[in-house]
């Protein structure tokens, strides 16, 4: 699956969902289906989930879309989200269109209160928004909210970015803080101790590497969506063996000489950019 923007059309607006029947706990889609998936909670395999307890033929696109939703619930707890506001984001996701909240809830078989704080939280991530100008719903029962999802499917990946930095390491910058004032007290205590010295400096890099994991979430949340899509695309353009290739390379490379490199690339005009990519090219082939 490219990883640009989608060349699919557009999903057409569907009409209100007809009220569905509470489904089934463990109702197989053969749409989605879940092979030896292992849960992040309890780190044991989950149930392996096959096609065949419905009939293909008995399938809808409904049935897919809902399939979708609980496929991305059920990594809720990996990006540390609740199934239930993973199963309406992914809804809202697959659907493609706006939606109230009697329609998700209808749909996921979730209660009133259950999707109105899933979309409280969404909103509060800026990944849905609400709808003023949305169709009436011609079913009976008071005007309900309807909502739409925001941006594209990596505002989602942004926010799992987000989540991880804020869980793992904003709260161990200050920690290995610590750790390293104590290091350097150690060898001020005793300067000659070979071991607190070792300490000192392992710590320091271990520090560093936080450091650095922190500022790589920071810029991929920071970064615009569609220059996420396009970067991946091209990832997926480049062979594995290139990749390892170009690992190497810059591991070859005196880092000063790298990113002084690349500083100079990030302040040149785009056609400029693409002059130097197409030398580096045409000098890649002589060496060959």
């Amino acid at each position: 699956m490219g990883s640009g923007p989608s060349m699919l059309p557009k999903p057409t607006p569907r009409a209100h969902p007809e009220r569905r029947q509470p489904r089934e706990p463990g109702r197989v889609v053969a749409a989605c289906y879940r092979a030896g998936v292992t849960s992040q909670v309890s780190k044991q395999p989950t149930d392996v989930m096959t096609p065949t307890t419905s009939p293909i033929e008995t399938l809808t696109a409904e049935d897919v879309r809902v399939a979708f939703a609980d496929t991305w619930g059920d990594m809720g707890p990996a990006w540390n989200v609740t199934p239930s506001v993973a199963r309406v984001h992914g809804y809202l996701l697959v659907s493609g269109v706006t939606l109230t909240e009697r329609d998700i809830r209808e749909a996921l078989g979730l209660s009133h209160r259950a999707a109105s704080l899933a979309l409280a939280e969404l909103e509060e991530w800026q990944l849905v928004e609400r709808v003023d100008d949305a169709p009436r719903d011609p079913r009976p029962g008071p005007s309900a909210a309807a909502w739409r999802v925001v941006g594209d499917r990596w505002r989602w990946f942004q926010r799992v970015a987000e989540e991880r930095r804020a869980r793992e390491a904003d709260p161990l910058q200050p920690r290995l803080a610590v750790c390293l004032e104590l290091a350097e007290q150690a060898v001020a205590a005793a300067p000659e101790d070979t071991e607190a010295r070792w300490l000192r400096t392992w710590i320091a890099e271990i520090q560093g590497l936080a450091t650095l994991f922190d500022r790589a979430l920071r810029a991929l949340s920071r970064a615009d969506t569609d220059e996420i899509a396009r970067g991946f695309s091209v990832l997926a353009r480049v062979s594995d063996q290139t990749l390892d290739q170009l690992l190497r390379l810059f591991g070859s490379l005196p880092e000063d000489e790298l990113a002084e490199t690349l500083e100079s690339l990030a302040r040149t005009s785009p056609t400029a950019a693409r002059r130097i990519l197409k030398a580096a090219n045409r000098i890649a082939r002589l060496n060959r």
